[in-house]
């Protein structure tokens, strides 16, 4: 037994944490290797704490996280009183989420930048995607139906309660932008026109554009997004568009599903928590995905973990230059180059030669308005792009809660 920082004695003789202390596999309990768990303590500067306390205190939000259960389950499993569990698991969440921006960040160079967009065009298999820096997409999350008037708010359309979390990933999986918070009955559109990311238009740079699904409009100003050919477009060289679109695109599910199956216990069930701290829980989890994939720490994304819901149409219509112009000039290019194989230096293994500059191959950046051809050579913003909307309670009518969203400040902004 062991006096951490908290008013109460903190039991080192638990199973959970005599595993821990044994050093056996800490995957099974907490979801996170030693590796990985290591790299987080570091980054929460643990030892502005003395002793075990504050790694135990760690360990209790893991392990929370890991198994989904309640505060009292947890109180039980650390033998600590429920209230200290929760003050606990309210302060390291916090603690997790304040590290976001040294963990979730747009490329920082020019050559960071290059290795993404050649890492899309891997994924697509071609050429034409040479400009491709990222994937959006938006994740439902589980919650308890909130109380009140607005409950209904929160109901998607596979009719369960949710907060959606909108986020763009790199060619690895690694999430790059995060925006969380707004209610499951909210269509994607509406999200996207609201967030940062594209109110300030600061990422990509010029001529780069981010891939999306058909629930997005395809845009070329403010924010350049390339969506698929709606289902109706029969043409051959629009359905090999859409097949390499897809390849590149479907990394932002597989980056959900790698988080959704660590967290499984997380995503898979509704949150036993108040809906205003959802979004907190939920951009600590992103920062732990993060955490993992660059400590080499990785889980299969399993069969059945996509929940996405792209709409039959866009609605709420953005006031934006459309990019279906630009879409067809990148399917033109799809059907004029060779398909790249697999074997091409932008991809996992390099056996050929490539051109030195990415921007020597053909390219459709002079499509995106003022953009100059060579969108490498534009020195990238420094700021990070991590945001959350906190719900708000219960009010009196559906539409206020979405306005009150709208007018909300975007927290964790740099």
């Amino acid at each position: 037994m062991q006096t951490g920082p908290l008013n109460c004695r903190l039991h080192t003789g638990v199973p959970v944490l005599q595993r821990f202390f044994a050093g056996d596999d800490t995957r099974e309990d907490f979801r996170l290797s030693r590796e990985s768990l290591a790299v987080l303590l570091d980054l929460l500067h643990q030892d502005r704490r003395h002793g075990w306390g504050a790694t135990i205190e760690t360990l209790v939000l893991l392990f929370l996280l890991a198994s989904g259960t309640s505060y009292r389950v947890v109180s039980r499993v650390f033998v600590m009183p429920r209230s200290t569990v929760h003050r606990i698991v309210h302060r390291v969440t916090e603690e997790v989420v304040a590290i976001r921006h040294r963990v979730i960040y747009l490329p920082r160079s020019a050559d960071d930048l290059a290795a993404v967009t050649r890492g899309f065009a891997g994924l697509a298999r071609h050429r034409a995607f040479l400009k491709a820096a990222g994937a959006i997409d938006g994740c439902h999350v589980r919650i308890m139906p909130p109380s009140g008037p607005d409950g209904h708010c929160y109901i998607n359309r596979k009719l369960f309660a949710s907060i959606i979390m909108q986020a763009v990933c790199d060619h690895q999986g690694r999430f790059i932008d995060t925006y969380v918070g707004w209610p499951g009955s909210v269509h994607d559109a509406r999200i996207l026109r609201h967030s940062p990311l594209y109110r300030q238009n600061i990422y990509p740079p010029p001529g780069p554009f981010i891939l999306a699904d058909s629930g997005y409009p395809c845009l070329q100003h403010p924010l350049p997004l390339i969506t698929p050919y709606r289902l109706q477009v029969r043409g051959v060289a629009a359905q090999r568009f859409n097949g390499h679109h897809a390849r590149a695109r479907s990394i932002i599910e597989r980056a959900f599903g790698m988080m959704k199956t660590r967290f499984r216990a997380i995503f898979f069930k509704a949150l036993e928590i108040r809906h205003t701290f959802v979004p907190q829980v939920i951009t600590a989890c992103a920062v732990l995905h993060n955490i993992c994939l660059g400590a080499g720490d990785t889980l299969a994304p399993e069969e059945d973990v996509q929940d996405g819901m792209p709409g039959d149409e866009v609605e709420d219509r953005l006031e934006a230059v459309s990019g279906a112009r630009w879409r067809d000039r990148l399917s033109a290019e799809v059907s004029a180059l060779e398909e790249v194989d697999h074997d091409h230096v932008y991809l996992h293994g390099s056996r050929r030669t490539s051109p030195a500059n990415p921007d020597d191959v053909e390219d459709s950046g002079d499509m995106h308005p003022k953009h100059p051809d060579h969108p490498h050579d534009v020195p990238l913003p420094a700021d990070t792009r991590v945001s959350i909307v906190v719900s708000h309670p219960a009010q009196q009518h559906c539409q206020r809660l979405l306005l009150s969203l709208e007018e909300a400040p975007w927290e964790g902004r740099q």
